[in-house]
């Protein structure tokens, strides 16, 4: 019974968690990809100073992937070098995500962090043109 319930809590989060994506704006849905992976270093550092490692592995393991999901969304037609920068400084978050997954240092868990809220404080800082009834 507690399985199914655990299954059924799980899908409802799911479900939710995607309404809430399918409704907010591009600009918005950048910033939920921050937040996101920002939660997974939190939980991963959690987890790992627990000594839980398949469930830090597995947190890790979706940062990274939230983080490629960033590097994916950048423009470089219209973004120029700061797209090249951004790429390259996902890339190397994703690296350091994975060292730190390998090693299990808290340290890059740390720098990571910091690095993708340093990103996210300059996002949430560019006004959503759709929140304004500006979209174009």
């Amino acid at each position: 019974m507690v399985a199914y319930r655990n299954s059924a809590l799980d899908q409802y989060h799911s479900s939710h968690v995607d309404a809430a994506v399918s409704e907010a704006s591009p600009h918005r849905q950048i910033a939920m990809l921050f937040e996101g992976a920002l939660r997974k270093i939190n939980s991963a550092g959690h987890h790992l100073r627990e000594q839980r490692l398949p469930h830090k592995a597995r947190e890790l393991a979706d940062a990274v992937k939230i983080v490629e999901g960033l590097r994916m969304s950048l423009d470089a037609q219209r973004g120029g070098e700061l797209a090249q920068r951004l790429e390259e400084l996902y890339d190397y978050v994703c690296r350091r995500l994975t060292q730190a997954n390998s090693t299990n240092d808290p340290v890059m868990l740390d720098e990571c962090a910091a690095l993708l809220r340093q990103i996210k404080e300059g996002w949430d800082a560019i006004a959503d043109p759709t929140a304004a009834g500006q979209v174009q």
